[in-house]
């Protein structure tokens, strides 16, 4: 069976925010009031999943909606029957989607002792966060996230930030990189908003390709100065990836999009986060095989539409860094193969600034890979607390020993 991953609603939409961008809150208006996973489609989904082949790899992501709005019992009922259902030798990993706003330090304590990696949203300091981050009741978040953030960092819990890149933010890249920068955040991930009426309109809080272009054309000014080897951003590291070993790291620049599942609270499952809706219901973990869903048509044709983007994509020279573009971005119409991301202009701009000196970037590591391949072979009698012979600075068990 082809690998994949799940990404789990358990509470659906439901929030103790109302950031005016989010796409996903309009689903609060299809399903109950108070929606949670029960314990049934929670061990169902898990015990199920864990008796397919996926090379004893698996990998476990939980959205909203918060999260976090189900308290430590919840999480704990995860872990426990995680462990249940492991086949031997089996490597889970947990990752988290957050505001960040309802993280306790007793929380916090518990993500870092069973390493759940937490992406949090921040889109930057107070004034830019706040104008579209608030919470029901319509008073700011700023604060409250760094409440929790607080707690993450005091208890050692791995975490990237999330920054949703709107119409309010995309021409402050410096300042928002700087704040991260200020504040010892050194993973980051950088979304684009856009949002389309039923017109296909840019809804007020999106951004224009040309602005998002500019946006990442500063963020590398910015990061390719001193912070190459000190700041990840996941947009530059996926590039990377792809150019050193010829892999995607992100499902948006990929040919084919059977690469994970949504499982909603009530155990429905669908094709992607952004596709969420009655057509493409592929069925339910109570009753559904994993296998049936994988090997279904509708899962299938969704997936291959990725690959039939506009036809004058095919002479663009980006086309392997994008393939036509996230299908959400195509007016969350997957059947129509005449319309182009908005981002379009934004990544060619980003794609011709960039490229040459991320090729550059890229032979360095290939070269230090087989450097630091040839050191190993031939430094078997180093000591282990020894220096590397490398270069690297570090100590032989922590460089090329461990390749």
């Amino acid at each position: 069976m082809k690998s994949f991953s799940l990404l789990i609603k358990p509470v659906s939409a439901d929030c103790n925010l109302r950031c005016e961008y989010c796409f996903y809150i309009d689903h609060l208006d299809t399903v109950e009031k108070k929606p949670r996973m029960s314990d049934s489609s929670l061990e169902s989904m898990i015990a199920s999943y864990m008796q397919t082949d996926q090379n004893n790899q698996y990998a476990f992501g939980w959205q909203g909606g918060e999260p976090t709005l189900l308290g430590l019992n919840f999480w704990e009922k995860v872990v426990e029957l995680q462990t249940k259902h492991a086949p031997p030798g089996a490597v889970i990993s947990n990752g988290l989607q957050t505001n960040g706003t309802l993280i306790t330090d007793e929380l916090a304590k518990f993500f870092t002792e069973y390493k759940f990696l937490l992406g949090v949203s921040l889109d930057g300091p107070p004034d830019i966060h706040d104008f579209y981050r608030k919470t029901i009741g319509n008073t700011p978040t700023h604060n409250l996230v760094m409440r929790g953030i607080e707690n993450l960092k005091k208890n050692d819990v791995e975490f990237n930030i999330l920054t949703l890149v709107n119409e309010k933010s995309v021409k402050k890249t410096t300042e928002i990189y700087q704040y991260l920068k200020e504040h010892e955040f050194y993973y980051h991930q950088y979304i684009p908003c856009v949002e389309f009426d039923e017109y296909y309109n840019l809804k007020p809080y999106s951004i224009t390709g040309e602005d998002w272009g500019t946006f990442l054309c500063e963020l590398f000014d910015n990061w390719i100065k001193t912070d190459v080897n000190k700041v990840s951003i996941r947009l530059f590291d996926s590039i990377l990836n792809y150019l050193v070993y010829g892999k995607y790291s992100v499902c948006y620049m990929g040919n084919d999009c059977c690469q994970y599942f949504v499982v909603e609270y009530d155990g429905s499952v669908y094709p992607c986060d952004f596709f969420v809706r009655e057509d493409l219901l592929l069925g339910n973990v109570k009753t559904t095989s994993w296998d049936a869903l994988i090997h279904s048509n509708k899962f299938l044709d969704f997936g291959s539409s990725k690959a039939k983007w506009n036809k004058t994509c095919i002479e663009c020279p980006f086309i392997q860094f994008c393939h036509g573009d996230c299908q959400k971005f195509r007016f969350n119409d997957f059947q129509n193969l005449d319309i182009i991301s908005p981002l379009c202009k934004g990544w060619k701009k980003f794609y011709t600034y960039t490229l040459p000196r991320f090729k550059i970037i890229a032979k360095t590591i290939k070269d230090n890979n087989k450097i630091h391949s040839q050191v190993h072979i031939k430094s078997k009698k180093i000591g282990r607390n020894e220096l590397c012979p490398c270069g690297s600075g570090k100590k032989y068990k922590n460089c090329c020993l461990s390749l």
